[in-house]
């Protein structure tokens, strides 16, 4: 018996229009021009190219300046990353986070890549007189990072080429170092080493992974000694890494192997 097909009781042509284009270029890897765009859809280039102004307003499409050629950006990956996913992460997080400031006496910080940079989602000050904290909100370099590092370390290779080619390394970095530096961080699973930033503080990052294996964000101790403190640098270390084990079990995340 054939299965009644339910018709279509609303219809939206321009709707419909940005979608086929959107779906159209997520399969192209170099592309298309509008001429393409309008042959494969069927449609007139007039109709084509008011389509592709909105969608480049917008911030799905963009535009190669050398090929003219239309690409899809990130922007539909980053939408379907958003608050809720974002909420999760920090629900889970929280109160792991506070606990583990509360034994270690140092501040933590939860970072994810956004656009070209990090972003601070969720922060927890040392519970001690004496605090080194990365403010919650803030956007810092990729590659001046630790957290940076370390989820780069953590995702598919063709999405770290990307992030080579189209974000710049900070004068002083080679390409070269930082892939070494990436391929260690993956071997250990964890990274520590001095701050990019403040001298005298030594971050320690480790990734948070969840249920497909790649790393949606990094747990990250910015460690400052502290004189007479009976919570030793290793004992930190160990700390923060079953937090982040921890945090990554409850997003359905394997073992981090570190």
């Amino acid at each position: 018996m054939k299965k009644a097909v339910k018709k279509q009781t609303y219809s939206a042509p321009a709707l419909e229009k940005g979608l086929d284009i959107i779906e159209l270029l997520s399969n192209q890897e170099t592309g298309m021009s509008q001429s393409e765009i309008a042959r494969a859809l069927g449609r007139s280039v007039g109709e084509i190219f008011r389509m592709l102004v909105v969608l480049m307003e917008r911030g799905y499409v963009a535009l190669e300046p050398l090929s003219d050629r239309y690409v899809l950006t990130t922007y539909l990956f980053e939408i379907s990353h958003r608050i809720p996913k974002i909420r999760r992460l920090t629900a889970f997080a929280g109160p792991l986070m506070r606990a583990m400031v509360k034994t270690i006496n140092q501040s933590s910080h939860l970072a994810i890549l956004n656009d070209d940079s990090i972003l601070v989602v969720g922060q927890v000050d040392s519970p001690g007189n004496n605090t080194m904290a990365v403010r919650l909100g803030a956007k810092i370099d990729l590659w001046s990072a630790s957290s940076g590092r370390v989820i780069l370390a953590h995702i598919p290779e063709e999405e770290v080429d990307s992030y080579f080619a189209n974000v710049p390394l900070p004068p002083g970095m080679n390409e070269e170092a930082v892939r070494k530096d990436l391929q260690l961080i993956r071997e250990k699973g964890h990274e520590v080493r001095d701050s990019f930033v403040v001298r005298g503080v030594v971050n320690v990052s480790v990734p948070v992974i969840d249920h497909s294996g790649r790393a949606v964000a990094a747990l990250t101790i910015p460690h400052i000694e502290k004189y007479r403190d009976p919570v030793t640098f290793e004992d930190c270390r160990k700390e923060l890494i079953a937090t982040a084990r921890e945090l990554t079990r409850s997003l359905g995340g394997g073992t981090i192997e570190t």
